[in-house]
Order: structure tokens, then sequence, then C-alpha cells
């Protein structure tokens, strides 16, 4: 492995600001064109109610399964071939397969290019890899934390503009405009983005349990991987049904949309305000500190939703979650970041991005369980249970977290 480059260098942060922006216009764009999905899919045939739910409920899954599945191999092939290939494989295909879904008029070929979409994604965990790869461990609280809020405020804040897209010029221009903006992420990356990054035999490289092995304490690894899919089960759960929660709150009244799209960005703007102080903090105190703080926020933020009775207190509430949120997620990643070899990042942020995609089936299915059989506030109250639940995992833990160290 290549000495580490200088974090001070103006290629450095040519690289950090150019993975920075595809992190952030990757969420941006896969998140843009999912408000209206269902809607989208719609049009493309005179569907039943049930066909209408089965399709939509298969278009909107399986490009998150298909991450799920496919992120391991993508994650090995990385630490044999690069970070940046990755990058590039992943928003080339993105570019085609989104630009043609906003073309065909087959609900099918809308399906099997979000299959392929899925197969080929991995754009945010392999520039998280490559950071993490070009950083010093003693600055990668900071690094982390900005990566990650760069893919959770575009996912957050691509529906808002998503939607005005669709309300103004109809459901196909998202799916272009995202076509185009990865276009420019592809070409960004190509051009600006250096990896220092001495490709590993194939031979060399572990598998099975003789990887895990190798990670040493596998124990952390793993409640690591779980605390990625609650957290992200539990950011997720609210999606399907915020509109529909917020329409309730207004009694069906006033500009429902354009509420509703301010209270679902408003995570994405907490996120913004605080990732850079929670980064450096997490450089001094260390990532286990900061990650039970997020939880223990998080946690609590959550509860007060259940009583909200009007959209503007949720929105405050929100706010609030999406500070947390960002001393959560990157918190886990920078803990894996300082406890496992360079050489496995591919491998380990994959493993990641596999947790988080899951995260992504089961948060919006479980919300739409719970708000079908009993009342949109017991999300709030499920979610928040999740999230204790994983904090006591994680106290149990505590001896290994809190000793982390860059």
């Amino acid at each position: 492995m290549a000495a580490e480059p200088d974090y001070n260098s103006k290629q450095w942060r040519a690289t950090f600001y150019t993975m920075w922006f595809g992190c952030f216009m990757t969420g941006f764009g896969f998140s843009m064109t999912m408000p209206f999905l269902s809607l989208f899919t719609g049009s493309l045939g005179n569907f039943n109610r049930f066909e209408l739910n089965l399709y939509s409920g298969i278009a909107f899954a399986i490009t998150y399964l298909a991450q799920a599945v496919i992120s391991p191999y993508w994650g090995s092939l990385a630490d044999r071939k690069g970070r940046k290939l990755m990058c590039l494989r992943a928003s080339g295909v993105m570019t085609v397969t989104i630009l043609l879904t906003g073309l065909v008029s087959n609900v099918w070929l809308v399906i099997l290019l979000r299959l392929v979409q899925g197969l080929f994604s991995g754009y945010i965990n392999n520039a998280t890899a490559l950071m993490a790869g070009e950083t010093k461990k003693s600055e990668s609280g900071v690094v982390m934390t900005n990566m990650m809020t760069a893919s959770v405020s575009g996912s957050l804040l691509g529906p808002l503009f998503g939607g005005v897209l669709a309300n103004y010029f109809g459901y196909r221009i998202p799916f272009i405009v995202t076509g185009v903006i990865m276009a420019i992420v592809f070409i960004a990356t190509w051009f600006k983005a250096d990896e220092h990054f001495t490709p590993i035999p194939a031979k060399n490289i572990k598998h099975g349990a003789d990887f895990w092995h190798s990670l040493g304490d596998t124990k952390l690894i793993w409640v690591l991987l779980l605390t990625t899919l609650v957290v992200e089960t539990a950011l997720m759960s609210v999606g399907p049904i915020i509109s529909l929660f917020v329409a309730e709150l207004m009694h069906g009244h006033g500009d429902i949309s354009l509420v509703s799209g301010i209270v679902a960005a408003m995570p994405g703007f907490g996120a913004i305000l605080v990732a850079r102080k929670i980064g450096h903090k997490m450089d001094t105190i260390g990532a286990g500190k900061i990650l039970f703080g997020g939880l223990i926020l998080a946690t609590l933020f959550f509860i007060p939703m259940y009583f909200v009775t009007n959209p503007w207190t949720l929105a405050l509430w929100r706010l609030l979650l999406g500070m947390a949120s960002a001393a959560m997620l990157p918190a886990v990643q920078t803990a894996l970041t300082v406890s496992v070899p360079r050489e496995v990042f591919g491998r380990i942020f994959s493993f990641n991005q596999s947790a988080q995609a899951i995260g992504g089936v089961v948060g919006p299915m479980l919300g739409a369980l719970i708000s079908g059989i009993f009342s949109y506030q017991e999300i709030f109250a499920v979610t928040a249970v999740l999230l204790l639940i994983n904090l006591v995992v994680l106290f149990c833990m505590r001896s290994h977290l809190v000793s982390l160290r860059k």
C-alpha cells in the first residue's frame, strides 16, 4: 500500500470535493424520483389498485434488494482494482439506466432498469472507502461525517426538488435530469478524483472465515453493521407516510405538498448544520462516544413526534433528528475505518452498504405495516424502541467502542 497522501494537499482537497459532490448528487438524484415513483408507474398502464401497489412496491424495493445482494462482490473487486474504478462503474450505469427509465413506456422495463441500477450501484460506499483510504486516521472523523452527510442530505433534499420538477414538467423530467446529473458525476470523478491505490493480487485476497478472522474484533464489526441497519430502518420508516401524516395534521387543507416537502427535508438541513462540528469532535473524543450520544438523542427525539399536533412541530423535531443522524452513521463509518486494515475498506464499506440497503427495504415496509394496522404515530414509538434496543446492544460493547482511537 502506498504511503498516506498529504491531507492538506491541493490534490487531496480536489479528490475530497469531487467525492463529496458525487455522494451528494448520487443521493440527491437517486431520491429525486422516489416520491412519485408509484404515480409514474400508474401512468404506464391501466392498473387496478392491487396491481399498482404490487408493481410500485417491486419497482421501489428491487433496487435496494439488488444492492444488498451484490455489494459484497463489488467490494471484493474494489479491494483488487481500486475504488475510483467502482465509482466510475456505478455513476456510468446510473446515467444510462435512469435516463432510460424516463423514456420507457412499460412497467416491466422500469422494474428491469431499476434491477440493473441496483446491481451496478455503489458510488457512495466506494467514494467513502476511497476517502477513508486517502485520509489519515487522525482526521477520519470529520471526513467520514462530511461524506455521510453529503449522501444523507442529498437523499433528503432530492424529493423536494424532484417533486417540484414533477409538478411542473411531468413525471419523466426528473429521471432525465437525474441521468444528466449522474453523467456530470461520472465526468468529475474521471478527471478530478485521484486515488493512491496499490492493487492486491487475487491470490492474496482472503475470503470467508479467513477474511473475518483477519479483522480482529469481529464482534464489534457485526454490531456496527447491525447499527447501520437499525439506524437506516429508523430513518426510512417514516418515508412512505410522511406526506399522509402531514395531510392528517393539516386536516386535508392548505398546501400539503409544499409543507410535506419541507418536513421531509428537515433532517437534511439538520445534518448539514452540525456535520463539520461533530466530525471534529469525533476526531477528539472518538467515534464510540459520538455514536452513543447520537443514538440517545435520536431515541429521545422520536418520542415527542408521537404527540405532535401540527406539521411545524413535527418539522422542528425532524430538524433535531437530522442533527442526531449526523452523529450516527458517520460514527459507524469512522469506527469501521479505525478498526480494520485499509486493504479491506472496499469489502467492509460494501457490507455496510448492504446493511443500509436492507434498512432501506425494511424501514418503509415497517412504516407501511404499522401505519396500516395502527396509526401514523405508532411508527415513531416503534422506531424509538428499535433505537433503544440498539443502544442497549452497543452498551454491552461499550468497552470495545470507547477504546477506539485513531
